[in-house]
């Protein structure tokens, strides 16, 4: 089948609209002309740039008419008159029967000779991250349901190991008895019936069990890769836009992007997306120098725009650079004389000050409006994705050398390859690309000094830190310092340094997302992810990990001789997680259960040193489990925390009443507060 050039066009395109369409419809009816001609005009702006990646001039020059309509109402409170709505209506039109245009090419089905022509099928749709979400919890819970599952089939195994011990032994005792005891026969018969049907069961269990992990992996699998898109789609109409913006003001430019391999949220991509396409054209059209100012400045001939991706820690950054004469900041003193601004208060403005009032957008330092530039419209777009992501915008320029803008938002989903490692009983994932090589050391190869630890690697002393050091600043249980260590020596923007673990696991994709805002973990931790079977884990910050090596690594805590087990009891994945990743970071032994009814179970089965029980579950709820444990003669004297979001004073009381030894708010959670709470506690 032909490929379909606009396939994505069309979909953004009549997004657009439909906002447009709103926001002339709210001008009809007397709305705010400065504010909605503000988001308009960015609308138009957006459309025009992506109108002219696919070569849609008509496209272009409708939304260039509809910013004329708009730019005179952008900073008036005056209400755009019915001309002018009736103009940016025909504009509306004009552009809406162009996109109608763009049919996409026949399918074979349609090319067949007597085949009726079908509308469009639009296979390519934008789900709703909410609903995405929501299917990943789902697919979560159902992992820990199917591991609940697991440990019943086990159960089931012990039923047919009793069987075959009942068989062997009515099979002596008939050996033993006379022939005359009939009976003895036909239990010995049903005792092998018996034996027979649980094995079958259990076979057919065990089968569908693993038939259904390896189903939800797969699902699993799918839902993660449609929540995200490789980072490096958004490159083509980047450097399309360079390109084209260079043809038409008769400039060289050579674009350079990277980090396209990282997979990112599909939502981020598309909000940076035009952040991205403005920052690109703004950089050729007022970054890059003619040929002639290049040549006298002994430049080279063709300028340079570089975009990079990467990650920060727990952001993601999203950067434009180029290598050209650097913004004019006596040009946007003159801009903002022109707007109001007396000569003295302007040339009192500092450096950073004119920066911060570049990115308020509105000022431009081009003489006339072009299709490329001249409406001070650009950093608008790039002002709101960073708004809208909950970002920062930074700038840095300076003269002859070029200019960088910074986008930073926080990283909400990421996928990328990490190497999983063990550290403190634990299993953690370092960001791969972070990773330079691994070796193996002896505890003696490593030297002490005021400023730290350290190791020599190729010839270089590099700082060292114990990575279970790292994970348990406050002090948590922890085993005798190992003989040796696998070390893992990473580069990060601070420089090299390596990180000491107990084993090498292997390399796997891993799915990034943030822990919840409500639990700040330690700096270390950059998020957290689930492995194949749906248990939590922890991915580590090289930045953060170097940083700390750097520093010396944490003071050591006085050692504790046992690791202690904690059960966590909560009918949210998302929960369990989130209280599994810090205490296990800890070093705790960790157990979970999805309900009060599941944790009597494992309570019965294993000794736990504390409970950290959710109030609110289905069926039995804390403070029944409460009440329950305190009734058990065995479990009686185990520690219960409730961390619930039921803060009122009655239900803080009716903790107590039961017997819990803490409370603790979720909106007011403290992870340090927790950890020497149970500290207390347990020791």
């Amino acid at each position: 089948m032909a490929q379909d050039p606009f396939k994505y066009f069309r979909i953004e395109a009549q997004e657009l609209l439909e906002q447009f369409g709103k926001g002339i419809l709210e001008l009809e009816k007397g709305a705010s002309a400065c504010e909605v001609s503000q988001r308009l005009l960015r609308v138009a702006h957006t459309l025009k740039g992506a109108s002219r990646v696919v070569k849609q001039p008509s496209i272009a020059e409708h939304a260039h008419a509809i910013e004329d309509i708009l730019e005179p109402f952008r900073q008036s409170s005056a209400r755009v008159p019915k001309d002018g709505i009736d103009q940016l209506l025909r504009r509306l039109d004009g552009i809406t029967q162009a996109v109608a245009a763009l049919a996409p090419p026949p399918t074979a089905e349609a090319a067949k000779p007597g085949t009726a022509p079908r509308e469009e099928e639009n296979r390519t749709l934008r789900a709703d991250l909410a609903e995405m979400d929501e299917l990943l919890e789902g697919i979560g819970e159902t992992h820990a349901q199917l591991q609940a599952l697991q440990k019943a089939a086990a159960g089931l195994e012990r039923t047919r190991q009793l069987s075959d011990r009942l068989v062997e032994q009515l099979a002596r005792q008939g050996e033993r008895e006379s022939v005359r005891h009939g009976g003895l026969d036909r239990l010995a018969a049903l005792a092998a019936e018996l034996q027979g049907s649980v094995g079958a069961v259990e076979q057919k269990l065990g089968a569908g069990i693993d038939q259904v992990q390896r189903e939800l992996r797969q699902v699993r699998a799918a839902a993660e890769q449609l929540r995200l898109l490789p980072a490096g789609g958004l490159f083509t109409s980047l450097e399309r836009s360079a390109r084209d913006a260079a043809q038409a003001l008769g400039k060289q430019v050579a674009f350079t992007a990277t980090g396209g391999d990282m997979r990112l949220d599909a939502h981020v991509l598309e909000v940076v997306r035009g952040a991205l396409v403005q920052l690109v054209r703004n950089a050729v059209a007022h970054g890059i120098e003619s040929l002639a100012e290049r040549k006298a400045a002994s430049k080279p001939a063709q300028g340079r725009v570089l975009v990079e991706i990467r990650r920060r820690g727990r952001r993601v950054l999203f950067r434009c650079r180029d290598d050209g004469r650097g913004i004019d900041l006596d040009a946007v003193r003159r801009m903002l004389q022109r707007r109001g601004l007396s000569g003295v208060e302007a040339q009192r403005l500092s450096r950073d000050e004119l920066l911060q009032l570049l990115l308020r957008g509105g000022i431009t330092t081009f003489s006339s409006v072009t299709e490329i530039a001249g409406r001070g419209i650009g950093l608008d777009l790039v002002r709101d994705a960073a708004q809208r992501l909950g970002g920062v915008v930074t700038i840095e320029t300076e003269t002859g050398q070029g200019t960088t803008f910074d986008l930073i938002v926080p990283l909400s989903v990421a996928s990328f390859e990490a190497l999983t490692v063990e550290a403190a009983g634990a299993l953690v994932s370092i960001p791969l690309d972070a990773v330079r090589r691994t070796l193996r050391i002896l505890q003696s190869e490593v030297s002490r000094t005021e400023q730290g630890e350290s190791i020599v690697c190729d010839g270089r002393v590099i700082p060292f830190v114990p990575l279970r050091r790292a994970l348990c600043p406050s002090g948590g249980p922890q085993a005798e310092p190992p003989r040796s260590w696998s070390a893992v020596v990473l580069e990060a923007a601070d420089g090299v340094a390596a990180v000491g673990v107990e084993r090498l696991l292997g390399t796997a994709t891993v799915l990034l997302r943030p822990l919840p805002e409500y639990a700040p973990a330690d700096r270390v931790v950059a998020g957290a992810s689930l492995d194949a079977d749906g248990n939590p884990r922890l991915v580590l910050d090289p930045d953060e990990l170097v940083a700390e090596a750097r520093r010396g690594g944490l003071s050591d805590a006085a050692p504790r001789s046992l690791r202690r087990s904690i059960l966590v009891i909560d009918d949210s994945l998302t929960t369990r997680m989130l209280e599994q990743s810090i205490l296990e970071s800890a070093g705790y032994q960790v157990d979970t259960a999805s309900s009060a009814e599941e944790a009597l179970v494992c309570a019965a089965a294993k000794r736990y040193a504390l409970f950290l029980v959710d109030v609110e579950m289905p069926g039995m709820d804390g403070f029944t489990f409460v009440e329950r444990i305190r009734a058990d003669p065995e479990l009686a004297q185990v520690p219960a925390i409730l961390v619930t979001s039921l803060s009122a004073p009655e239900h803080q009381q009716r903790g107590k009443d039961v017997g819990a030894q803490g409370y603790v708010i979720k909106s007011e959670f403290d992870q340090a507060d927790l950890l020497a709470r149970i500290q207390r506690l347990v020791e």
